[in-house]
């Protein structure tokens, strides 16, 4: 399938606001591009772009004092499949896991596991190990939290929202990477696009966050919001948290004054 994805974001700001982004698409779907993910600005800035530890491409900029807007508008070539699910996928004991997926079953900023990991185990430790305690995480945070957009703040924990019982995505999905790492399941924050692709359109559309967990010698998506396979993301950043894949942060006074995101399907030709 084809899908058209992009962003309008506006900002008012008082003074020249130095600014990071992460607004770009993945460089895995650099292949299935089929008009090209640049970044615009009005008025037009200079900017360069780099790639920070986890391959994610970083934007550097400085907006100028009053409105200033940035935008993206692009066509994505997809499977048109749902995530794929690996039932057999297995656990594997901590001193067997890769050096470089060891990091991903730390606690971080917004996934405290010391403060949550006598519930991990009191919930989920006699679950099998693998694909199935994995899934169970996810239905018990699915289930845990109610979503509304009221509910959202940017300082919120996955022990916060655990014990609120509401949040935003990115709260459902601290909170089953957290449960994960308590039960030694390497487990990594995603953000990007996913429209209401093969399911009814709901509400407005925004960025996703999801996470992956490393089952069976691979990384394989989940999401804790929907808790079932959907069609049609397309990764923008991973990271330990949402402190590694904020869209945008600024170092400086500003005031968001629109945001638009666009993910839908496009007829094929």
């Amino acid at each position: 399938m084809r899908i058209r994805a992009g962003y309008e974001i506006v900002y008012d700001c008082p003074a020249p606001v130095p600014m990071m982004l992460m607004l770009n698409v993945r460089h895995e779907r650099i292949a299935d591009m089929e008009t090209p993910d640049i970044l615009k600005t009005d008025p037009p800035v200079p900017f360069r772009q780099y790639r920070d530890l986890f391959g994610n491409l970083c934007t550097r900029l400085v907006a100028p004092a009053g409105r200033f807007t940035m935008s993206a508008d692009f066509v994505v070539r997809d499977s048109g499949r749902p995530d794929p699910v690996a039932p057999d996928a297995i656990q594997h004991p901590v001193d067997d896991l890769p050096d470089d997926v060891i990091l991903y079953l730390l606690g971080s900023r917004y996934c405290e596991t010391e403060r949550m990991v006598d519930l991990a185990w009191s919930l989920f430790g006699d679950i099998p190990p693998g694909w199935a305690r994995a899934q169970a995480i996810v239905a018990y945070a699915n289930q845990r939290i109610s979503f509304g957009y009221q509910h959202a703040r940017p300082t919120k924990t996955a022990f916060e929202a655990h014990e609120e019982g509401t949040g935003v995505c990115r709260d459902y999905a601290h909170l089953a990477i957290t449960l994960c790492r308590c039960m030694n399941i390497p487990a990594r924050y995603c953000t990007g696009y996913m429209g209401d692709i093969g399911i009814p359109v709901e509400g407005v559309m925004d960025f996703s966050g999801w996470f992956e967990a490393y089952l069976g010698g691979a990384w394989h998506t989940l999401d804790a919001r929907h808790n079932r396979p959907r069609i049609g993301r397309i990764l923008m950043a991973r990271g330990r948290d949402a402190t590694d894949t904020a869209i945008t942060t600024s170092f400086g006074p500003n005031f968001l004054a629109g945001f638009t995101v666009i993910t839908e399907e496009l007829p094929e030709g």
